[in-house]
């Protein structure tokens, strides 16, 4: 199997602040077609250190992957290091430096003269165009060996990536295909997860299978290894139902789709609508939903209703509801769900209602207590729960606990 390695360039990527996604995309892609990623590197704006981790990289695998770096300014060195890494001289190249020029004019600027340097690429290389940013790619192939550089934002990057680079890789390296299919589980801890299905996925050598632990749910991720990719969705699909049928409904996606695009697909497919009342979520709820294309034909409303006032005003929450039960009951939350249906005019509403921390718990209701409450034309209930961890976990958690609310009323 062909090897490659990804070098993600940019001093900011070795701050906490930000992450290198692209290694992740592009693994995926590559393998697809049969190219395994040994190594990822995230190397900072260091001439030499970049020049030596390309060089490294360039003498053990087929193919080295820069990310980053291709800008007009002084740190942007990825064009000089990877020549350089390889024995190469930067050519400079009078048509691209006129297509910059006509980029800029286009956007009603003169071109500064700091992006001159991105008219030079590595000798040999050829050209990968960027409609949607300035920095050109590059790709030096010979004797077997790739170079590709490739600019830093995911929008440049991956049609770059998918239109000019992987059509050359597929159809000049000749390994197996490595396919991985995600299912997403709710509603059971890792341990009982395992539990279950491990009798299933120990009886396959191929695929191989993980399980990876999030905020909000369970991947139960397969990883076939075929001579074609037609046969490895064939070996991930016949594990990938057995495991479905034993866990059931727990199951809400088989190919990796999150929460909110399951039950935004189902709202449509059975033409209903939603309204969300939140408390303790803060419009969690209404952000992950409205975070999916289409959202605005399942979704009418969200509510975020803090305060009691807020209950009482704009849901109706009775206040003899909250004196006697308390802001985090399951009356509350029933009367929320009841409350923001009728207003909005929806045919399913769902609320949230509950104890984020770190303070507000009391021996009753300790932190992490938590109150779905759910209405549609037939029915209204709620749901009890605890949900561990910090804030920002429970907060996340009763998010997707209300969306799996609704989904399991949809089936």
């Amino acid at each position: 199997m062909p090897s490659a390695e990804i070098i993600a360039v940019g001093t900011e990527l070795l701050t906490p602040d930000k992450s290198d996604t692209n290694s992740l995309w592009l693994t995926s892609k590559l393998n697809e077609i049969g190219v395994e990623v040994k190594l990822k590197t995230v190397v900072g704006d260091d001439p030499l250190r970049l020049e030596e981790a390309i060089s490294d990289a360039y003498k053990r695998s087929d193919l080295v992957i820069t990310t980053g770096g291709l800008g007009p300014t002084e740190d942007d060195i990825t064009r000089a290091c990877g020549a350089a890494a390889i024995g190469k001289e930067l050519v400079f190249h009078e048509e691209l430096l006129e297509e910059l020029k006509h980029k800029f004019k286009a956007f009603g600027y003169e071109m500064p003269e700091r992006n001159r340097q991105q008219a030079y690429l590595i000798e040999g290389a050829k050209v990968l165009p960027n409609p949607n940013g300035s920095a050109v790619g590059m790709m030096h192939y010979t004797g077997g060996k790739a170079l590709v550089l490739l600019p830093g934002p995911p929008r440049e990057m991956k049609p770059m990536f998918s239109d000019h680079v992987l059509p050359t890789m597929a159809e000049d390296f000749d390994g197996v295909v490595v396919l991985r299919q995600s299912l997403r589980v709710t509603g059971l801890g890792e341990s009982k997860l395992d539990e279950i299905i491990s009798p299933i996925y120990t009886a396959f050598k191929n695929p191989v299978t993980s399980t990876l632990f999030s905020r909000t749910d369970i991947e139960v991720q397969l990883t076939a290894t075929a001579a074609t990719k037609e046969e490895a969705e064939s070996l991930n699909n016949e594990l990938a139902k057995k495991i479905a049928g034993k866990l059931g409904d727990s199951v809400f996606s088989m190919n990796g789709e999150p929460m909110e695009v399951v039950v935004g697909r189902m709202l449509l497919e059975k033409g209903k609508s939603l309204a969300v009342a939140e408390s303790c979520t803060g419009g969690l709820v209404s952000k992950r939903l409205t975070d999916v294309p289409g959202s605005s034909g399942f979704l009418l409303e969200g509510c975020v209703t803090y305060s009691n006032n807020a209950k009482m005003a704009r849901l109706g929450v009775p206040s003899m509801t909250l004196d006697s039960h308390g802001a985090v009951s399951a009356e509350t939350a029933e009367a929320m769900a009841v409350g923001m249906r009728e207003t909005a005019g929806s045919d399913v509403a769902v609320s949230i209602t509950g104890i984020a921390g770190p303070g507000g718990g009391t021996e009753g209701k300790p932190v992490g207590t938590v109150f779905v409450g759910y209405a549609d034309t037939e029915s209204v209930f709620s749901k009890r729960l605890h949900l561990p961890g910090d804030r920002n976990l429970v907060r996340w958690r009763s998010s997707q606990a209300a969306l799996d609310c609704v989904r399991r009323q949809l089936l």
